[in-house]
């Protein structure tokens, strides 16, 4: 144990001096090994935290895409989801989303050409990244908060963890021009490299009757691309919406009535008559934020080294070559409310169990840790949400609640994953 230890700390050590200690402290804070998120090309990391894991990913010569038509939903929304909401200065059309999907994985559109939305956003991996607590950006540096799926976010109006942002066009921006991101120095940097890169010639005069590349028109178009990635018609749906009896397991049915009754999740994750997007769109302090700004850090941390393979980590060596997260007051550093301290997102629960690892800060690495943290009440604190309680749910009832959430996967999953593919990939010649 001694020697792993040692050894362990020279890798520590090696990717401090790579600058890639922020990826080492996002992978000890947690990774999450989902379910399947695809049968088709992908990295699927499934059953990852066992000793037996076996790789199934697939060579990148075979990660090949199939274009599909994203259009049909914003006609005829899945079952289960209402009307997508389509601005009207920005109506969504085939040419935009095929350029926005293009911009979306271009990593020519960070500082030094390594980074693309996508690389955070993994479409095989649930749009988000199953493997990292908090992202990662440029040069390894330290994001404090989990990149949050974009499964339907069309329907947002409160955008990030905090909701500092109510428009997918202005969204888009945050993230290129963040320090620790994407880390492109200004909004006309990034206009004046897509203006001399020949293979967007003439797709913004297309897609927008003349008008080339620009601060609108790059944000219209990426967020003409996210609106596209809607997901509905999940089993969930046929039984409760479709009324087919036969459509969800029985553990299933009574994790959703322990969801609406004893649980009380609903009162976040709400469900409407005929459609449901499980969120309030609304911001609670369940402990966890405060607890990360106030508590005390474990001596040590274990570090998972391999399937199945965990060694615990004095947290001193850690800090003394990760970067600390910056301090994180969620809603507050929108709002300067106090009472906002420590205040997040409810997120939307469609596709939950291909969004691992969970919270704003990726504490939670499965869906039965999260409900286990609900369960005993969350982390007490000065301004806890009064809807946070102790639940007294037993370990079966915890085990319905998850076949709920599992039950929520949309079905046209794998047809955005092979769309996603099939964009053609900036890079640098």
């Amino acid at each position: 144990m001694n020697q792993i230890r040692k050894s362990l700390k020279t890798f520590v050590r090696i990717f401090a001096l790579c600058g890639l200690s922020a990826i080492l402290v996002t992978l000890i804070t947690g990774y999450a090994a989902g379910l399947e998120v695809t049968q088709g090309p992908g990295d699927n990391r499934t059953g990852y935290e066992s000793a037996d894991y076996e790789s199934r990913s697939i060579s990148l010569l075979q990660r090949t895409g199939k274009a599909a038509d994203l259009l049909h939903v914003l006609q005829s929304p899945p079952l289960g989801l209402p009307p997508v909401p389509v601005p009207r200065d920005n109506p969504v059309t085939q040419a935009k989303v095929q350029l926005g999907r293009k911009l979306f994985f271009d990593r020519r559109l960070s500082l030094n050409e390594t980074m693309s939305c996508g690389m955070c956003h993994i479409p095989e991996q649930g749009f988000t990244n199953n493997e990292l607590a908090t992202s990662v950006g440029i040069e390894g540096r330290t994001v404090r908060r989990n990149a949050p799926t974009i499964y339907n976010v069309a329907y947002f109006s409160n955008i990030f963890h905090d909701g500092r942002e109510t428009r997918l066009e202005y969204q888009v921006w945050q993230p290129m021009l963040a320090f620790n991101e994407m880390a492109n120095p200004s909004i006309g940097y990034v206009v004046e490299k897509i203006r001399r890169l020949p293979d967007y010639t003439r797709l913004f005069e297309t897609a927008f009757g003349g008008r080339g590349p620009g601060i609108e028109t790059i944000g219209m178009a990426i967020a003409a691309y996210e609106r596209t990635l809607v997901s509905g018609n999940s089993p969930f749906d046929h039984w409760h919406f479709g009324k087919d009896a036969a459509a969800l397991s029985e553990s299933a049915k009574l994790g959703f009535r322990l969801f609406r009754g004893k649980a009380g999740c609903a009162a976040c994750h709400t469900i409407g008559d005929e459609t449901a997007l499980f969120t309030d769109d609304a911001f609670h302090n369940t402990g966890l934020g405060w607890q990360a700004s106030v508590g005390t850090d474990p001596s040590e941390v274990q570090v998972q080294l391999a399937p199945g393979i965990k060694v615990p980590v004095p947290r001193n060596v850690i800090n003394s070559v990760g970067e600390r997260p910056p301090s994180d007051l969620g809603r507050y550093e929108v709002t300067q409310d106090p009472t906002d301290r420590w205040r997040y997102k409810t997120p939307v629960l469609r596709n939950v169990a291909l969004t691992a690892p969970y919270m704003h800060n990726g504490a939670f690495g499965t869906l039965r840790e999260v409900v286990e943290f609900y369960n005993r009440g969350g982390v007490t604190n000065p301004l806890l949400d009064p809807l946070i309680r102790p639940l007294g749910l037993t370990k079966s009832e915890m085990e319905h609640i998850v076949a709920f959430l599992e039950s929520l996967t949309g079905d046209n999953v794998e047809t955005l994953v092979r769309d996603a593919f099939a964009a053609p990939i900036g890079d640098r010649r």
